[in-house]
């Protein structure tokens, strides 16, 4: 019989940790929390200093008999649940249902499951932390006093199956605050001069500068004809050539916040996908003859810091296959903040001599994509620097000044391995100009005068948003992907190519919000709030305190919407078509998931359609129907035969109003990075439209 328990959160770490501990400890799952708020009342009693009210979670109540069971039989009791508040909290309420002294060394910590780490933290036991649990607690107990305070009001107000939460709120407001600003952006004019220049066969890009003294902005037709008015031929003198030696640094170690945005840009991971796949690769992956493995240390954390022992491998791995010139010669850098844990690490792989190539037989397409993007993105922030040859090349045609530069990689260095993705920006390539000297004259072989327009800021991608909101100091790294997932599941947000557009009931209920309970939006506050809660982790302030300082205010916000918000009214917009089922008028009714078209006639008649819309193309496969745009149950758009079920023609990309000229079949329109490209279905026929 087992002389230990230990109980961690998922089976699969359970398995993975038995085999590692031996035969005198049994470990066995808890499957998350045990216990929480009750879901049907506010279980917070704000009378009695906010005392919760726990209650053991519905279908856990056997999971927590039977480790009652096994505590009963065990000398010791080990709570080893995530390193972070959450499973501080999680180990507690364990504690206390199981009947283990908090202050005993029975709380055991680790940032990645390897024999050597699990071994290793079982020889540094230690209490649980209650100012982790208590940080914790009172988050968990302001979500619950804002969600159940203000959706009650939402459900009268506005409609059934709303609500509102601390952060879901200000992630919404952002979006729709950035809507605004798309709408109300005004375009204006801006002009560029570029010439082509040629040098010793090889042909290069100048574009204007200025003149002899300063910058010029180009604002107006006008001003570049008078420019180019000035010019006295097309032979142009080198004024100035300047050559430097540049570095560039590799990115730090992913946290969970680029993790995600990183997953979003180079593998178009949702965020929710990203952590679920790095769930996986750090409870345990079967390797085989070495049994389960975590491949990864702890997923959520916002510590770049690397433990040396994991440096050291790398610095030998990187010798080994690389080169000695491709070590870093300096310190790694990290990154950190007031709120950052550095108790953890980075997320980075357990061990580097694990390479994405040795993985693919034992991971699925995309654990391995993005445990080759974890690995890659490790082993390059403890390279050395890569270096660039830049040169900058000032061309002058009287008082009229062009500029040409480029660079060069003068050494790999970490680009060997990664270079980190942008957003809306292109990777740096190489620009490489020929031999040039000052004195020197050449001839431009054209001049070519654009006019451009400024762009409106760009919709937030989900990168981009869990990237301002780090920035603003809103959530922790376990809040943005079940952040994002909510508003989209509430319907307050829809995805378009990939960027957040708000949808009319998420106006609706960013209106009502905003009117009633500003603090919740604000930006600021809600960034103060979690310094608030940061406080009650290290110790330097009472929950109940934090919780005091927000409720007094909020109580009365809620008790004014209450009495003052007037009921909104949802009108349903005429469809312009009757039901087909019993020829009453059909309208635009607005639902949980967005628009969609129902009977007038409701209750009497239940019909229901989704909004098709047509785009004017034949349908390919019976040529009696016509094409119509669909959306599918996780929002991507497809296009199908509006005789549907009768004929079921479908595709996922769009088809053209005309015949392949080759071979007489359908054309599509496909997307790639580089734009839209017009392809046959049956043959090889290509052509870009942009």
């Amino acid at each position: 019989m087992a002389d230990y328990l230990v109980i961690v959160e998922s089976p699969a770490k359970a398995k993975t940790i038995e085999r590692y501990l031996g035969k005198k400890y049994k470990v066995r799952a808890s499957l998350g929390h045990l216990r929480d708020l009750p879901r049907s009342q506010m279980g917070v009693d704000t009378e009695n200093n906010y005392e919760p009210k726990y209650i053991t979670i519905r279908g856990k109540g056997p999971i927590l008999q039977d480790l009652k069971k096994e505590a009963k039989k065990a000398k010791k009791i080990f709570l080893a649940a995530d390193p972070d508040r959450e499973g501080e909290a999680i180990a507690w309420h364990l504690a206390n249902q199981l009947g283990v002294d908090v202050e005993s060394d029975c709380r055991v910590v680790f940032n990645e499951i390897t024999k050597e780490a699990i071994k290793e933290s079982f020889k540094h036991p230690r209490p649980i932390d209650m100012d982790r649990v208590d940080a914790q607690q009172a988050r968990r107990i302001l979500d619950r006093l804002v969600g159940y305070n203000i959706s009650p009001i939402l459900w009268k107000k506005v409609k059934k199956g709303l609500s509102a939460g601390r952060v879901q709120s200000v992630a919404l407001r952002m979006i729709i605050d950035r809507e605004n600003e798309i709408n109300s952006f005004v375009p204006e004019e801006y002009w560029s001069i570029s010439g082509q220049v040629e040098k010793d066969d090889t042909t290069f890009e100048a574009t204007f500068y200025g003149d002899s003294k300063k910058k010029v902005k180009l604002t107006d037709k006008q001003q570049v004809d008078a420019i180019l008015g000035q010019l006295d031929g097309d032979e142009f003198d080198i004024a100035k050539v300047v050559k430097k030696e540049r570095k560039r640094n590799p990115a730090l170690p992913f946290t969970t916040s680029s993790l995600q945005q990183e997953a979003a840009r180079k593998l178009n991971f949702r965020a929710k996908k990203t952590m679920m796949l790095a769930q996986q690769l750090y409870e345990g992956i079967n390797l085989g003859k070495e049994g389960s493995v975590g491949l990864i240390t702890y997923m959520r954390t916002d510590s770049t810091r690397i433990a040396d022992s994991a440096k050291e491998e790398a610095k030998s791995f990187i010798e080994t296959m690389y080169g000695k010139e491709f070590v870093t010669a300096t310190k790694s850098a990290t990154k950190s903040t007031a709120k950052t844990q550095d108790a953890h690490e980075a997320v980075r792989p357990t061990s580097v001599m694990r390479p994405p190539a040795a993985m693919k037989t034992v991971l699925s397409r995309d654990q391995l994509r993005l445990y080759k993007l974890i690995w890659e993105r490790f082993v390059a922030s403890q390279m050395a620097p890569a270096i660039l040859d830049t040169v900058s090349v000032d061309l002058v045609n009287g008082d009229v000044r062009f500029r040409a530069s480029g660079s060069q990689v003068k050494f790999q260095g970490f680009m060997k391995v990664y270079v980190e993705g942008h957003d809306d920006k292109e990777e740096e390539k190489d620009r490489i100009l020929p031999p040039l000297e000052e004195g020197e004259r050449v001839k431009f072989s054209e001049i070519d005068p654009k006019q451009h327009f400024t762009q409106p800021p760009p919709r937030y991608s989900e990168a981009r948003l869990v990237k301002t909101l780090e920035e603003q100091g809103i959530g922790r790294p376990s809040t943005y992907a079940p952040t994002l997932d909510t508003i989209q599941k509430r319907g307050y947000v829809t995805l378009d190519a990939k960027r957040f557009i708000p949808t009319e009931l998420g106006g609706i209920v960013h209106q009502a919000v905003d009117q009633y309970f500003p603090n919740i939006i604000d930006l600021e506050f809600t960034a103060q709030m979690e310094k608030g809660l940061d406080n009650v982790e290290h110790g330097l302030t009472k929950w109940v305190e934090v919780i005091d300082d927000f409720y007094q205010d909020f109580e009365k916000h809620v008790q004014v919407a209450d009495a003052e918000m007037e009921k909104i009214e949802i009108k349903d917009e005429p469809a312009g078509e009757d039901c087909e089922k019993c020829s009453s008028p059909m309208v635009y009714k607005l639902g949980r998931y967005g628009k969609f078209m129902a009977c007038s006639n409701f209750p009497d008649c239940r019909n229901t359609k989704a909004i098709i819309k047509p785009i004017g193309v034949a349908c390919p496969s019976c040529k009696e129907g016509q094409v119509v745009e669909r959306k599918s149950k996780t929002k991507r758009i497809f296009f199908g035969c509006d005789r549907y079920p009768e004929c079921e023609y479908v595709s996922w990309d769009k088809p053209v109003a005309r015949p392949c000229p080759k071979c007489d079949s359908s054309l599509v329109e496909k997307k790639s990075k580089k734009g839209v490209q017009v392809q046959c279905t049956e043959c090889d026929y290509k052509e870009d439209t942009q």
